[in-house]
């Protein structure tokens, strides 16, 4: 007679491990105590009902949705047998993504599907996301898990892939167009020290297997969490880009289209030191190595009060600074 356990599933194990996760997210509904989108559970238990309370949502609120996944950066987690900072990276690629069009991300939701459960690695999971959305002040609403097997591969014994979607609310006044942007307006770098969640594959590709510690561990830096301290901005901007695929002149000049103006850029932030490496080992172009990274830059704002955005970045421990200006000449000058 075959079973559910004899095809891959183990039913007990899936729901400790559900229970792991479910622990972990009800701690980050604290972060939202009192605030647009407190939690709310009518039934107490990892299974029961939760809901959003929006009831105070004031005449001129937007909603909207925004979903990313951390794609390869999985295997750098896989080899190094550390999990508990890819939930900076899954949270960073909603989140940030929310504030880009002026929106305050409040509610996340994830997926995790794994070939095999181990609770080891679930608790290092389940750490990360505490952590994580403590630092970009959002609640998370569940932590889904499907066991599927050989669906699922990677380095080593134990593959997952993981992907999430943000709930964000918008005051109709703070959503940013574009058309805001005018020219003269400062643009703002905040510091990356690490990949965040894109271009993996070719650092992969470059490595060719060639890790070490040392590597691995740059390689796996978190992703810093921007959008708290931007939600704490709106008003002062003018535009937001996440730099993230396409790398800066892809994101810059998204956030500029609508303007029909252009950026000189020449004081960014430099690449961490796993860039310069594979900038060096891959023989890349560093035209290339900067439409494809953030080469230091996680994100670029534009605005008009730059001490007071660098100010509020400082509270919030992101470094800032000046990195260049909008000006009238359409393109994106990196010098």
């Amino acid at each position: 007679m075959v079973n559910y356990s004899e095809s891959g599933v183990n039913i007990k194990l899936g729901d400790s491990s559900s229970k792991i996760m479910y622990t972990a997210a009800r701690e980050t509904w604290k972060n939202r105590k009192g605030k647009l989108g407190e939690i709310i559970t009518p039934f107490d238990d990892f299974s029961g009902i939760r809901a959003m309370d929006v009831s105070k949502l004031p005449e001129g609120t937007f909603m909207g949705m925004n979903f990313d996944g951390i794609g390869t950066k999985v295997e750098i987690a896989e080899r190094l047998g550390k999990h508990d900072t890819l939930a900076f990276d899954l949270f960073a690629m909603v989140c940030d993504d929310a504030v880009v069009r002026g929106g305050e991300p409040v509610l996340v939701g994830s997926i995790l599907d794994v070939n095999k459960l181990d609770l080891k690695i679930i608790k290092q999971l389940a750490k990360g996301y505490v952590g994580a959305a403590k630092e970009g002040n959002v609640a998370v609403i569940n932590g889904e898990i499907a066991e599927l097997g050989n669906r699922i591969g990677g380095f080593g014994e134990y593959n997952y892939n993981w992907g999430a979607a943000v709930v964000w609310f918008a005051n109709k006044k703070n959503m940013l167009t574009g058309k805001e942007i005018g020219v003269g307006d400062k643009l703002i770098a905040f510091e990356e020290k690490g990949f965040r969640s894109n271009g993996l594959s070719l650092v992969r590709k470059i490595m060719n297997g060639e890790w070490n510690k040392r590597t691995l561990e740059q390689a796996l830096t978190p992703s810093k969490i921007y959008s708290k301290a931007v939600v704490e901005m709106f008003g002062k901007l003018t535009g937001v880009a996440h730099i993230t695929g396409g790398g800066i002149p892809g994101k810059v000049g998204r956030m500029l289209k609508p303007s029909g103006f252009g950026a000189k850029l020449d004081n960014l932030f430099e690449p961490c030191e796993l860039m310069e490496y594979c900038i060096e080992k891959g023989k890349m172009e560093k035209e290339e190595a900067y439409q494809t990274w953030n080469m230091g830059n996680g994100m670029i704002v534009s605005t008009q009060y730059p001490e007071e955005i660098i100010s509020i970045a400082k509270k919030n421990k992101i470094n800032a600074k000046i990195c260049g200006e909008v000006v009238k000449e359409k393109g994106i000058k990196i010098i």
